[in-house]
């Protein structure tokens, strides 16, 4: 299954949408359209392969997440091995990350995560209301492209967990919400990273963080 969007005029990157069963793909497309991108949503390797880069995007549980995306797992590894920009987005942030207290539940085996970002999803505290749904700020812990110009911005959550990467120096930048927790991840060479929060839904903010990604596309 291979959609491709409308062309840009003066597209910056090609960028491939995943196509796993799960997530707001026409929504995605259209904020990453706006940010300069020309976008094909599609489920085919091939196409990962020659983009200039992949976003993974998300909604619902850990598990389903997993098991939809796990026909792709070996192309998305190679993905993140070639350098080629891998962004996670939402449920698909969390996916990059190693397992999940969310897939863990009800004595079934764990799910294995995609282990790009090593770490756990942990859910929020007892007393915490679930899901963590609305917008909250952005605090930029260390440098990275995709938070140019958004520092002390707000952008907009729907989640009951959150990662917790086993290298602080994963956590791009932080969001209070009766806690601190990481709202942008990355990995140690800076070219699989995710945000927890919605940049198709977050307004200016959003996409700016989608401009940025064009650019690291473009330029990589």
């Amino acid at each position: 299954m291979s959609t491709a969007s409308s062309p840009q005029a003066q597209s910056l990157a090609s960028v491939v949408v995943v196509d796993y069963g799960l997530g707001n793909l026409r929504s995605v497309t259209r904020g990453l359209e706006r940010a300069g991108a020309d976008v094909e949503i599609t489920d085919d390797p091939d196409a990962f392969a020659t983009a200039d880069g992949v976003v993974l995007p998300g909604v619902g549980a850990f598990r389903e997440g997993v098991e939809n995306a796990d026909p792709l797992r070996e192309d998305l590894l190679e993905v993140a091995e070639s350098g080629t920009p891998l962004f996670g987005i939402c449920l698909g942030m969390q996916m990059l990350l190693t397992t999940s207290e969310e897939g863990d539940t009800d004595g079934e085996s764990a799910v294995q995560g995609l282990d790009l970002i090593p770490g756990t999803n942990v859910r929020f505290a007892e007393g915490q209301k679930v899901p963590h749904m609305g917008w909250n700020e952005l605090h930029v812990q260390r440098e990275h492209p995709l938070v140019e110009g958004v520092d002390g911005n707000y952008a907009y959550f729907v989640h009951s967990y959150y990662a917790a990467p086993d290298d602080e120096h994963a956590t791009v930048a932080t969001t209070d919400y009766g806690r601190e927790f990481p709202s942008i991840v990355a990995n140690e060479a800076g070219t699989v990273f995710g945000t927890q929060f919605h940049p198709e839904k977050s307004g200016e903010t959003g996409l700016q963080i989608l401009r940025n990604f064009v650019e690291i596309c473009a330029e990589s």
